[in-house]
């Protein structure tokens, strides 16, 4: 009889970075990247906490994690573990910098000039992107990830506005293989000078996994920013539909029954962020491990070449949905 395999032990390092083109000192990032590892039971592992991280499955394809607005980086923990179970290294991050209107907090960094119809397409909307990529090609040549990583495959996701600038930056953002966003559109403010109701295209080059939840508040309550008369569409389903380039069916957009905008965060923080605008509990937080296995297996079948990662998405999405009010692919 042969035994299962040892169940794999997640650790995390922390490091911090510059974001280029941002003012001191709202200019600096400190992220978290999680790894599988491998305990070897030493002294030294003992004295200092720090695991090495296990070769077996290297080298590995990172998952860059972008926030919400005000959303710090340890609510999307729980899903950078699940990541880092699945043979993949995630990184999330927190970068305290200017949102609107000279107000300060928690960012994805939107770069509202490369978000303008005179900037669109010159750059991401967002540096914290190849922030984040420079630091782990400094990781990579340090201890404990040294030689493990692989840059050349990569996912660029995230949750609300973090997702938003993951759809838009996917195309220009070198070794991208896939992209998800939870709870995020590309439909664009009216006041960027874009005509009301534009919706931005997601680029092509990398299969997309587009997630929404049923009772999103803070979508609906955004609605006013973008002037558009089929604001009581769902803006995610209609960027899926219009923005998102076809891809064979290796593109995928469903709803989540019972999810809200912060089903995605765990824990939920209540003292910042727009939590207020939809109700809160358990009600909410169930969807949760479908959410979660759901951009595992995608990032693992599109990163890891995973076909049985992809069987489990097929199955996940295949009529009649459990947990799912509605799923479309291309």
């Amino acid at each position: 009889m042969t035994a299962d395999p040892p169940e794999t032990v997640v650790r995390s390092l922390w490091w911090a970075c510059r974001v280029p083109g941002l003012k001191e000192p709202f200019d600096t990032a400190h992220l978290r990247v999680f790894y599988p590892s491998r305990p070897t039971g030493s002294d030294d592992e003992r004295l200092t906490g720090e695991l090495p991280a296990d070769p077996s499955r290297a080298p590995y394809p990172v998952v860059l994690l972008l926030p919400g607005i005000n959303v710090g980086q340890d609510a999307y923990r729980w899903l950078a573990v699940e990541l880092a179970r699945a043979g993949l290294v995630a990184v999330t991050a927190d970068l305290v910098g200017e949102l609107f209107a000279g107000s300060r907090g928690l960012t994805p960094s939107v770069d509202l000039e490369a978000a303008s119809p005179a900037g669109w397409g010159s750059r991401p909307t967002s540096p914290l992107i190849g922030a984040l990529l420079g630091a782990l090609a400094e990781l990579a040549r340090r201890a404990p990830l040294e030689g493990l990583l692989d840059l050349e495959r990569v996912a660029l996701g995230g949750h609300s506005a973090g997702g938003t600038v993951a759809l838009q930056s996917a195309a220009l953002t070198p070794g991208v293989r896939a992209v998800f966003a939870y709870g995020a559109h590309t439909l664009v403010a009216s006041m960027l000078g874009w005509p009301e109701g534009t919706v931005l295209p997601v680029g092509p080059g990398a299969p997309v996994l587009l997630l929404s939840g049923e009772h999103d508040g803070v979508i609906a309550a955004s609605a006013d920013r973008y002037a558009d008369d089929e604001a009581d569409h769902d803006p995610v389903l209609r960027t899926f539909r219009e923005a998102v380039p076809d891809a064979a069916g290796a593109s995928a957009w469903a709803r989540l029954a019972g999810a809200g905008h912060f089903t995605a965060c765990h824990p939920h923080d209540p003292t910042t962020a727009r939590g207020f605008l939809e109700e809160t509990g358990a009600g909410r937080e169930a969807p949760r491990p479908l959410l979660g296995r759901l951009v595992t297996e995608f990032c693992a079948a599109r990163l890891r070449d995973d076909a049985a990662a992809g069987h489990r998405l097929d199955e996940l999405l295949r009529p009649p949905h459990p947990g799912l009010l509605a799923v479309h692919r291309r």
